[in-house]
């Protein structure tokens, strides 16, 4: 059964990051689109390039990241809490997309693969082993405290660069805005390959060790292809129901703002990804920053019933998925021994 479960981890893996492309990678150009920076077509396009090509770069940073994690039983008892973890995300992920709601792909999968683990604990498996000592820090602090530094930063960094503007004509300031958040919404996008590319093949890399397919430290190019072809393709098929509540239903965006939001937003995601190989959520730190930006104006411009809405749905993922997730597992039972 061992070559049968691990044929499904692969295809619930790319599955998994073609939806994360579907959902969360069109948020990185929402706002160049909302603005009149990119047009609809070339943003999808730039996007998917752009999350192609960090992908592709993330492969170091998966090995880092599936060391840091997790070490799962070898044998069909690890590949089963893959499956029911992922299964669980890709299934939270299409509900929250069919509502609109941005959410975490990564706290949909961190979420899916502890209620999984608990559930293989409850029925007298191993679980999920060889849990990191400092895995608090690497994996959760930064994912809870990421929407929050992207919000105080995004809404201090507007004070700087309205005082830059002051003496400018808006017309002006709104073009030089527009080109410089064009730039930014490829950074974004790169970051979020980066980003998220890594957590997939982690993933598959952690299928591969447990299947007793692979040497630890080493990934095969295999897996970076998978996770770069999928995203982009996820990318490129569009999502824009996500995209279109963040640009235009949360709060109101002007170039300068929108500017500021995304040349942060991907500082973060760099800073995560390489400097720190912290996982931080695209979609949350993009949001986050949107909010921060567009709270920084002299009126009430903020959507704040549907705020608290998305915010209860963030703290919701985790526990749906790692309660979905336990299910899926205790049905896979038989098939883990």
């Amino acid at each position: 059964m061992t070559p049968v479960i691990f044929g499904f981890v692969v295809l619930l893996a790319a599955a998994f990051t073609f939806l994360n492309g579907f959902r969360d990678a069109s948020t990185s150009v929402a706002l160049a689109v909302r603005t009149r920076a990119l047009t609809p077509s070339v943003a999808v396009l730039l996007a998917a390039f752009f999350n192609f090509v960090g992908a592709l770069l993330s492969a170091g940073l998966a090995v880092a990241v599936s060391q840091a994690w997790i070490s799962l039983p070898s044998g069909n008892g690890g590949l089963s809490i893959l499956v029911a973890g992922l299964a669980s995300a890709c299934a939270w992920g299409i509900l929250l997309w069919w509502r609109g709601i941005p959410a975490s792909s990564t706290h949909a999968l961190v979420g899916g693969l502890a209620g999984a683990g608990l559930a293989s604990l409850a029925v007298g498996g191993t679980g999920v082993g060889g849990v990191d000592q400092s895995l608090l820090f690497q994996v959760v602090l930064p994912l809870v405290l990421s929407p929050l530094v992207a919000y105080s930063g995004a809404f201090m960094l507007v004070y700087p660069a309205t005082w830059a503007a002051r003496h400018t004509q808006p017309n002006v300031v709104n073009h030089r805005f527009r080109r410089s958040q064009a730039i930014a919404a490829g950074a974004v996008a790169f970051g979020h390959g980066l980003q998220d590319g890594q957590r997939v093949s982690a993933v598959l890399l952690l299928a591969l060790l447990a299947a007793g397919y692979a040497d630890p430290g080493t990934i095969p190019l295999w897996v970076v292809l998978l996770s770069a072809v999928m995203m982009a393709a996820g990318t490129l098929f569009g999502g824009w129901r996500i995209s279109h509540t963040i640009a235009y239903k949360i709060t109101r965006i002007d170039p300068l703002r929108g500017s500021v939001a995304q040349i942060f937003s991907a500082v973060m995601l760099f800073v995560g990804a390489i400097g720190l190989h912290w996982p931080l959520s695209t979609t949350h730190t993009v949001t986050a920053a949107v909010l921060g930006a567009g709270e920084n104006q002299h009126f009430s411009v903020t959507n704040r019933k549907l705020v608290i809405r998305i915010v209860g749905l963030w703290l919701l993922t985790p526990l749906a998925t790692a309660a979905l997730a336990f299910v899926l597992a205790l049905a896979m039972t038989p098939f883990a021994r």
